[in-house]
């Protein structure tokens, strides 16, 4: 069983994050996590690591993206990215 760090690698820190974060209805915040990391895992940690209560959790897989370094090629890791909705009332003040 994976740690609740091992899970939440980190807050996104974004433009469209911090607008999703601050909507009046339904705010959601935004985690990098771990690509092996599932839905109900993230939604423990987050209520674990925050002692909130989380309503939903979507995920989406980003893709890696190409990078180049002189003549030489090669990609970045995919990655995981979480948009957790908490229930109403709660907030996340850290963020």
């Amino acid at each position: 069983m994976k740690s609740i760090y091992e899970i939440i690698e980190r807050p996104l820190i974004t433009e469209r994050a911090t607008l999703l974060a601050s909507a009046k209805e339904d705010p959601q915040y935004v985690f990098r996590v771990a690509r092996t990391a599932n839905k109900i895992e993230i939604r423990r940690a987050v209520e674990a690591m925050f002692n909130v209560k989380v309503d939903k959790v979507n995920t989406i897989l980003v893709k890696g993206k190409l990078r180049r370094r002189g003549r030489n090629t090669g990609l970045t890791p995919n990655w995981k990215k979480a948009f957790v909705t908490l229930k109403e009332g709660q907030k996340i003040e850290v963020l």
